[in-house]
């Protein structure tokens, strides 16, 4: 599956806009305004920019929060958990068709009784004890 977005900056266009962010903070009155700043010198929206100074905060443990190499584990392994689920899905729904398909195969033969019961002619009590 394909992102809906595209990424229009490359990882070290943002790590050095965020570097900038921290490092002109003192600069400016607040953080909000070092990143409206800088977000015009590099095109970017300053929420845009702002989001990535947060994820930055998060994966360096200065902000509560889940880091991108555990949310990107978490994805991927839900992801798989999602394909595993689909493949158990398919598997259910033949192992179903073929079950349906043999026992209609055994019915249709000369000899075989209905529902999984022994060979006609036997009795019920050995068609219970084998099936």
């Amino acid at each position: 599956m394909t992102s809906k977005t595209t990424n229009k900056f490359s990882p070290e266009v943002r790590s050095r806009a965020v570097r900038m962010v921290l490092d002109h903070e003192g600069q400016h009155a607040s953080r909000w305004a070092a990143v409206v700043s800088i977000s015009a010198k590099i095109g970017c929206t300053p929420q845009t920019l702002h989001k990535w100074v947060k994820k930055a905060d998060v994966d360096s443990g200065k902000r509560s929060g889940v880091p991108s190499d555990v949310s990107d584990r978490l994805k991927a392994l839900e992801r798989e958990n999602r394909e595993l689920r689909q493949a158990n899905e398919i598997l259910r729904k033949a192992s179903a068709y073929f079950s349906l398909a043999a026992a209609h195969h055994n019915a249709t033969l000369p000899g075989h009784a209905i529902a999984g019961r022994a060979f006609v002619g036997l009795p019920r009590t050995f068609a219970r004890i084998r099936g």
